[in-house]
């Protein structure tokens, strides 16, 4: 009531004085609710109004009907009710050219409520209830706009990421077919691969790393190990190994891409294979990343990346990521000739391709999507190898997930900034320019910036909307996401486990990447320089990794 006194207020200019409760036209209507509330009413100033005839007209029975139920008794007067809002009045206006002329034969006076109680003229209302008038139109303006935002926002966010996944899983079965064929060939020595891992305090998970390298099938790898100015003993962990075929480089802190570059120019290998200090290889993960570079054109080769340390929530959400998300857009890439990483953690590449490009650039802080997408406007092809594994340590707090994903995520934008001449490129650059670049802006960049209002359009409909209807809705979604989930995980012979922790995802983590994209949106846009973000090791390699015991 307060609400409709303010809006009469701000439309009319005058405070209003009548009241009639909803639902209750006649005397006889009037609840025990309406009873306590209309005194609340009286003592307001309020004076409350019956009617003695309801037409009931907001159900269109029909002109006849309506003026049947309007007309008086013989000789009485009476208060009439009929409306002017609520749907389609054509009838209440026929029926009012019908009753007034046949009323005012009769000799009845049509007047307001006002005029016939002789009631004092309404006073002015005052400022503060015209504001608040207005004020609550305002509001109620531009929730509807907000609302009709929300629902197209929606509507985008969903039809993107139908798209998204009815082209992945095409490719997906593409790409599968073409790796079935290629592992019916036997491997091949393709020449000694020369392995470069650069290390800023890795102590935690190094040993294990150069371990796993050097317990390699493939029949000569090198191993160099470029401290980058690491204060835990990195370097010295390594030296006090004394383990064959690897070498320890040191070099003041320079920053990844410097130690990358140095044990580039160390490595006697023509290929090379880009290794995280925290990541354990496979003992054939070497052998099957390179078997793609036997093609003349390949100049790099994505490898497998899973994670290690998925024993909790985090851990489970951050594999079933991998698994859907950067797998099954690795496929895909793959397939339309446009890959923009191979990620640091597990990656091949050809010499030659590396000189051509004059090394990994620290431009970005995205230094292994900055140089793939190079070696594509180079004229090289990038293609990726699923049975090539190796293990990661994913991040273990909420902290340090969001330091790494807004370093990735910045760092992306800067790499598609700086190779935004590739849309109009012709050849490799042009597929990277128009298929990668766009496909980053919309489903790394746009997607996540409308989906977010997909959660709070949620939300708005938990709370109005009709419960049965959004708990389907977000059941199907649910239920989509899950079966997207469970056929990744069979491309990538992975256990189903995980997939209960997946409704729990769209709840904390999904949301957290959401804000990760949005902020580093707003600090590229205001040109924020992000320093460098380091993730913690927990040192989940600690001992010798048995994969039978990781997955699951």
């Amino acid at each position: 009531m307060t609400l409709t006194r303010n809006a009469i207020a701000a439309a009319t200019g005058r405070a209003p004085v009548l009241v009639r409760p909803p639902y209750s036209s006649r005397p006889d209507a009037v609840t025990a609710a309406d009873y306590a509330a209309l005194r609340q009413a009286a003592g307001a100033g309020h004076l409350v109004v019956l009617t003695d005839l309801d037409t009931e007209d907001w159900s269109r029975p029909g002109v006849d009907a309506i003026v049947a139920k309007a007309e008086p008794a013989k000789d009485r007067g009476a208060v009439v009710m009929l409306h002017d809002s609520g749907g389609d009045r054509a009838q209440t206006v026929t029926a009012l050219d019908v009753l007034i002329p046949r009323l005012q034969a009769r000799g009845y006076r049509f007047t307001t409520v006002s005029e016939a109680l002789a009631l004092p003229a309404v006073e002015p209302a005052p400022a503060g209830q015209r504001w608040r008038g207005h004020a609550l139109r305002w509001a109620q303006t531009g929730g509807t706009a907000l609302s009709r935002a929300l629902t197209a926002l929606m509507i985008a966010a969903v039809a993107l990421a139908a798209v998204r996944l009815a082209v992945q899983l095409v490719c997906a079965r593409t790409h599968v077919r073409r790796v079935r064929r290629r592992a019916r060939q036997p491997l091949r020595y393709l020449g000694p691969v020369s392995v470069v891992v650069p290390a800023y305090n890795e102590s935690a998970n190094i040993a294990a790393t150069v371990r796993s390298l050097l317990a390699s099938d493939y029949p000569r790898v090198e191993v160099i190990v470029v401290d980058d100015g690491s204060t835990d003993g990195t370097a010295d962990i390594v030296e006090r190994l004394r383990l064959p075929g690897v070498r320890v480089v040191r070099q003041a802190n320079a920053g990844k891409p410097a130690a990358l570059n140095t044990g580039i120019a160390y490595a006697r290998g023509d290929i090379l294979v880009l290794v995280d200090g925290d990541t354990v290889f496979e003992p054939d993960a070497v052998g099957r990343l390179v078997q793609p570079l036997h093609d003349a054109d390949v100049g790099a080769v994505s490898g497998n990346t899973k994670v290690a340390n998925r024993r909790g929530l985090l851990g489970r959400w951050q594999h079933l990521e991998y698994v859907i998300g950067f797998n099954l857009d690795r496929r895909m890439f793959d397939v339309l000739r446009c890959m923009p990483t191979v990620p640091g953690a597990i990656g091949a590449f050809r010499r030659a391709a590396v000189v051509d490009v004059g090394g990994v650039s620290n431009e970005t802080l995205a230094e292994d999507t900055d140089f793939t997408m190079a070696l594509i406007r180079a004229g090289w092809r990038v293609v990726y190898a699923p049975d090539a594994v190796a293990w990661t340590e994913a991040p273990a707090t909420l902290k340090q997930l969001w330091r790494q994903r807004y370093r990735w995520c910045y760092g992306t934008m800067q790499a598609m900034w700086k190779h935004r001449r590739a849309l109009a490129e012709p050849g490799a650059a042009g597929r990277l320019g128009r298929r990668g670049l766009t496909y980053l802006l919309l489903f790394q960049v746009a997607l996540p910036l409308c989906a977010c209002m997909v959660d709070l359009y949620g939300l708005y409909g938990l709370l109005f909307l009709p419960l049965g209807k959004v708990a389907a809705v977000w059941t199907g979604f649910t239920l989509l996401q899950m079966a997207t989930a469970a056929y990744a995980l069979h491309l990538d012979r992975e256990r189903y486990g995980p997939l209960w922790s997946l409704p729990f995802q769209q709840v904390v983590y999904r949301q957290l990447m959401y804000l990760v994209v949005i902020q580093s949106t707003v600090m590229a846009l205001i040109g924020h320089r992000l320093r460098w973000h380091r993730m913690t090791r927990t040192g989940v390699f600690g001992g010798h990794l048995d994969p039978s015991r990781v997955r699951g």
